[in-house]
């Protein structure tokens, strides 16, 4: 339903237009007051506000505002990251027993970590209340109004809702931010940008059309050149629920791991993809993907269009 949903052109242009009013009120706002006072600014949080207004925006119909000028606190942001964190670091520990007792027992991370859940579950109905007291259609925009005329059940609307945070907010702020410190390295691909939008936009436009967006031939490819670098989601991970085969006839247990490196199928040449048996035995796929290929059609940015068919990673910003 989702995949349909964000397929249409309607969502998209009204993504766009999301995006635009954000970056045109807020960010260059922002941007703008701390170069002329000479402060020094967390671009990576910057980027991280700027990315849940909008994946609040265009999912919900709400607006937060972290990315206001005084850059306010925000609850479900701050409920977000705690339990990123605490469930991200269940990883560390010397053994899955040790995060278990602690979860039975509900004491240390585990009694933290349940709390930020229940935290994040709570603002996440608030949002879903907020949005019905607004009333709510398939002729909104945004993505829940959508999903609430066909599903009724709060708690499969509240995991949506979980979901879209989880996939839109950090993903772009480190594909962002990732981006901007790489051009910050590399003068000559910010000169061949700026010549490149200017050419596009003319020099009395301050923001692109979606249009001309697409014929920006020089940043597109720099964009994915950053995510092949550096991609915000480096590896994927689904365990299988029954035997299965994969496309070249690969047979995989019930509970099989496989896993996915999109770091590796970008800048290796030859990459593997594990599948790896609970029982211990591993069957190692071989590929080829090779890193030395250009996001250009004939490496010119003046003459070739954006070669889309590769996989630079699964998450684009």
């Amino acid at each position: 339903m989702a995949s349909l949903e964000l397929g249409s052109v309607s969502i998209r242009m009204h993504a766009f237009d999301l995006i635009m009013s954000e970056i045109r009120s807020r960010l260059l706002p922002l941007l703008s007051s701390v170069a002329d006072k000479q402060e020094v600014l967390d671009l990576q949080d910057v980027f991280r506000r700027f990315s849940f207004d909008n994946i609040c925006k265009f999912s919900f119909g709400l607006d937060p505002g972290c990315l206001e000028l005084s850059l306010p606190a925000c609850k479900i942001a701050a409920a977000f990251d705690t339990a990123s964190k605490l469930s991200a670091a269940r990883a560390l520990a010397p053994s899955p027993i040790v995060w278990k007792i602690k979860r039975l027992l509900s004491i240390g991370s585990e009694k933290e970590l349940k709390q930020a859940i229940k935290k994040v579950n709570e603002l996440a109905e608030g949002m879903i209340n907020q949005r019905r007291k607004a009333g709510f259609s398939n002729k909104n925009n945004d993505l829940l109004s959508r999903f609430m005329t066909y599903i009724t059940d709060e708690k499969y609307l509240r995991d949506i809702v979980i979901s879209f945070l989880l996939a839109g907010r950090d993903t772009v702020a480190s594909g962002l931010t990732s981006f901007f410190w790489l051009l910050s390295q590399r003068p000559e691909v910010e000169s061949a940008i700026r010549a490149e939008t200017e050419k596009v936009m003319g020099s009395n436009q301050d923001l692109p059309s979606f249009q001309e967006m697409r014929e920006m031939h020089c940043l597109n490819a720099a964009v994915h050149e950053s995510l092949r670098l550096y991609p915000p989601v480096q590896f994927d991970s689904k365990f299988s629920q029954d035997d299965d085969k994969l496309p070249d006839g690969t047979f995989g247990k019930e509970m099989a791991l496989v896993e996915m490196k999109a770091v590796a199928l970008a800048i290796i040449r030859g990459f593997n993809t594990r599948v790896v048996d609970p029982k211990s035995s591993t069957k190692v796929l071989p590929g080829s993907y090779s890193h030395r290929e250009r996001w250009l059609a004939g490496g010119d940015s003046r003459k070739g269009s954006l070669k889309t068919h590769q996989l630079s990673n699964n998450v684009v910003p």
